[in-house]
């Protein structure tokens, strides 16, 4: 099944923190395991409120992220979303696990691995 994900951005990284991000990553995963299309979003401000209402408005089946308070990772679960928390690295290595079926919360992805 073809599934829509959202990563909240730092420059090129993860974001170390889910109310923290300005900007998010919206990309579609194939059946196949290949990306399909991605658009990044630009928030005004970061706010977790937002970025929980965008994932509901998208119909966002995965997020992606640093560190995230636990009201928001049950808020989000309680919506049937995927969270894969505490992913620290490069958010293009992140996307790219996840299309292939490695990612898993508390992975260190990218230019951070040993």
């Amino acid at each position: 099944m073809a599934r829509k994900i959202l990563i909240c951005l730092h420059g090129n990284e993860v974001t170390p923190r889910f109310d923290l991000a300005t900007e998010v990553l919206i990309a579609f995963v194939g059946d196949d395991g290949k990306v399909q299309g991605e658009k990044v979003v630009v928030l005004p401000k970061a706010s977790a409120e937002m970025i929980c209402h965008m994932v509901l408005t998208e119909s966002i089946q995965v997020v992606i992220c640093g560190g995230i308070e636990e009201e928001y990772y049950q808020y989000l679960s309680w919506k049937r979303v995927q969270v894969l928390d505490s992913v620290i690295g490069n958010y293009r290595e992140a996307l790219e696990r996840y299309a292939e079926g490695r990612l898993q919360a508390g992975d260190v992805v990218g230019a951070h691995e040993s």
